[in-house]
């Protein structure tokens, strides 16, 4: 069983770490996004699943005030006194984990802690490697101290850490699909309301990750001007409707076709593809329960025009794999995932088709770009885990 493998892998870590038992250990799943492209910050609609790829902490309670994490993926271990640390607003791994610290007990530890993170997600791969990690971390936070938290809670106060903390302006989505993912099944998740429904999969659907392995420069400032034009489409459209808009979702495509000419360019570019987004996400929920994986293929390969064409967080790369889906005999659907620029296709395939596709991509992409790309053939998975000292075995 997978949930006792990914347990066993993080007391065996936290033995080699700390040459002692865990008290609990805790696993979180990444995630894809089979469609609704930078919808989740927009407060709109989202088609994620968790995948069979996870962040594992194990964890004790110290008698000091003292945080020691170390991680076995990158050989680090750093050592934090909570009490004396700032909102760093960066990326570092250590932030991810004190600001889930700080979300869930504050600066008034009880005691101090020690933690030990593994796992086997790529980090950089459009997979969700961060909120994995915080969900993980923030599971195992909870029963160390025995925190009264709901796993709504817990998600909510895991994405908290990541905008306010580490300042990162993300939706809910992956910190949702980490907690409440289900195997074989999808989540229709509405970003605004924060409520989800999960719709069953064929058994032989098979997803499939195509890391790039490029990042190009305009990422990280692209990601805040698309944040930026968003609100001002939200602000234009306020002026220009009779009811209240507080987000892109608020406004029907009928509204957009309506009143595009009054909203300047780009704006106008990226509020089509958002308010079109949400459209093509809730489509695809309902060809989903319909196993219309056709028509949920269709719309895949639409949103990637969309986000190539209107939002513009495309590159070459990203196009190229999209492109070679498209011609692949069989496969379903495929777009970018993840900010843009760079980083990951996911594509959907049958069991039978799965090898078809990695050909074309394991022959081609070196040859077109010098790269050697990473291919990742992933299952859904259930969502967040823990289990303590007494259950461990």
């Amino acid at each position: 069983m997978i949930e006792n493998q990914l347990i066993m892998k993080g007391k065996e870590a936290f033995q080699a770490a700390f040459d002692d038992d865990p008290k609990c250990v805790s696993a979180a799943p990444g995630r894809v996004n089979l469609i609704g492209g930078h919808t989740d910050y927009n407060r709109g609609y989202v088609l994620p699943v968790a995948i069979d790829r996870h962040t594992v902490v194990a964890g004790r309670r110290r008698t000091d005030q003292e945080i020691v994490v170390h991680s076995q993926t990158l050989a680090e271990t750093i050592r934090v006194d909570l009490s004396t640390v700032e909102q760093q607003q960066n990326t570092s791994w250590i932030e991810y984990v004190i600001g889930v610290v700080s979300a869930l007990v504050g600066e008034t530890l009880p005691s101090g802690m020690e933690l030990v993170i593994t796992g086997d997600i790529p980090l950089g791969a459009g997979l969700s490697s961060s909120a994995s990690l915080e969900l993980a971390v923030g599971a195992t936070v909870r029963d160390l101290f025995d925190l009264q938290l709901d796993d709504r809670s817990l998600a909510s106060r895991c994405w908290t850490a990541e905008t306010e903390f580490v300042g990162v302006e993300c939706g809910i989505m992956d910190q949702y699909a980490a907690t409440f993912g289900e195997e074989n099944h999808a989540l229709f998740l509405d970003c605004h309301n924060k409520t989800h429904e999960t719709i069953k999969l064929t058994d032989d659907l098979r997803i499939i990750v195509v890391d790039t392995n490029v990042k190009h420069e305009l990422a990280a400032s692209a990601y805040n001007d698309r944040v930026s034009e968003c609100q001002e489409g939200v602000e234009e459209f306020n002026k220009l409707l009779s009811h209240e808009v507080s987000s892109l979702r608020d406004v029907s495509v009928e509204e957009f076709e309506s009143y595009a000419e009054s909203i300047r360019q780009p704006v106008r570019d990226r509020c089509e593809h958002v308010i079109r987004e949400n459209r093509r996400v809730q489509v695809a929920a309902q060809a989903l329960k319909s196993n219309d994986l056709e028509q949920c293929g269709n719309l895949m390969f639409s949103s990637h025009e969309s986000l190539r064409d209107l939002y513009e967080v495309s590159c070459p790369e990203l196009d190229m794999v999209v492109d070679w889906a498209h011609e692949t005999e069989g496969l379903m659907g495929a777009r970018m995932i993840g900010g843009g620029f760079g980083g990951s296709v996911i594509a959907l395939a049958t069991s039978d088709m799965l090898n078809s596709f990695k050909k074309v991509v394991e022959k081609s992409y070196f040859t077109e770009t010098g790269i050697e790309p990473e291919i990742y053939t992933s299952q859904t998975s259930d969502g967040v885990t823990s289990i303590k000292y007494k259950d461990i075995r």
